[in-house]
């Protein structure tokens, strides 16, 4: 309703024409868009979950029907010495690829960004930090054979180094001693970790304010002093990310003792992914096999949901100190 007054002072009302008809649109499109990436997950991690999970209650050779078992395969999985081996195993793993990379990444990235990028400039940083997340690029297959060419007992690289600067004494066959097998590839492993949390923790202290820096600095504050009480507490949640990704990468990794030991000598470097392995295609015990992937599956989704409480109350808590 509108209202005109004519030349008489009078006023009087008439109704607005009504506008053009335009089809409502729909109130959040947004679900739209994740339509595609939730049948994704559904069809290739939910669905192929399920069906493992359920042929883990049976027992089957992978020919044939399978036969229910229920908890078989899991009470004979407490009891099955080689799986809690390959277990531990997992955990060398984790101190190799989540704790020592966290720790040498933590230092790496403070020197890069506190030091050579200050005295030698953000480029040279950010080659060095290039030549460090190099191994992450590699195929793990080409790393394995390399590094199992550098490892050989009899002209292998290493032993001809330890040779050629009169630590002959120290040759040993690095991947066929059941006493050091583990270590070699724990050592490989670090190599090839150490650049992810490199690249996040100077991503990280990209949003560090540089007042506290110079304020520390200006106060006396030594390197290792801004790093422990400024560094360290301002990139918490990443910390908290690399652990839980480097973890779980970890509990995951088959490639490199594929490629490097196929889990021996003698079962020294089995993991439980390639034990799960072996057991499904070697042993065609397809029921036990998933059992065992069933368990680490589960095992990495626990690890997650604590990784990801860790980094929510570690934002939360940024976010309070600053308000």
């Amino acid at each position: 309703m509108t209202v005109t007054v004519d030349r008489g002072g009078r006023a009087t009302g008439k109704r607005a024409p009504a506008g053009p008809s335009h089809p409502r649109r729909p109130r959040n499109p947004y679900p739209l868009f994740l339509l595609p990436g939730v049948l994704a997950f559904l069809v290739v991690i939910v669905g192929p979950f399920l069906m493992n999970t359920g042929v883990s209650f049976t027992e089957w050779s992978g020919v044939g029907s399978p036969k229910w078992t229920g908890l078989a395969n899991y009470r004979e999985l407490l009891d099955d010495s080689e799986f809690w081996a390959s277990f531990r195993h997992s955990l060398f793993m984790v101190v190799a690829m989540a704790a020592v990379p966290t720790v040498v990444g933590l230092v790496l990235a403070a020197a890069l960004f506190d030091f050579v990028g200050k005295h030698f400039g953000p480029r040279i940083a950010a080659v060095l930090r290039a030549c460090f997340y190099l191994p992450q690029v590699l195929p793990i297959a080409v790393a394995g054979i390399v590094w199992s060419w550098i490892l050989a007992p009899e002209n292998g690289s290493l032993n001809e180094l330890l040779k050629a600067v009169g630590l002959g004494s120290w040759q040993q066959d690095w991947l066929g001693d059941p006493d050091i097998a583990l270590y070699s590839v724990m050592g490989v492993m670090v190599w090839v970790q150490i650049g992810f949390p490199l690249v996040v923790f100077m991503a990280g202290l990209q949003r560090v304010d540089p007042g506290l820096y110079e304020a520390a600095e200006l106060d006396g504050a030594g390197w290792w002093r801004r790093f422990w009480h400024i560094t360290l507490p301002q990139i918490r949640p990443e910390i908290y990310v690399v652990l839980t990704w480097c973890s779980i990468a970890a509990l995951k990794v088959f490639g490199a003792v594929y490629v490097l030991t196929k889990g021996g000598p003698g079962g020294a470097t089995d993991v439980p992914s390639y034990f799960s392995f072996t057991t499904f295609f070697e042993k065609t015990q397809v029921g036990y096999g998933a059992a065992i992937s069933t368990v680490l599956t589960v095992i990495i989704l626990l690890l997650s949901l604590v990784g990801l409480k860790l980094q929510t109350r570690a934002e939360d808590a940024e976010e309070g100190g600053r308000a």
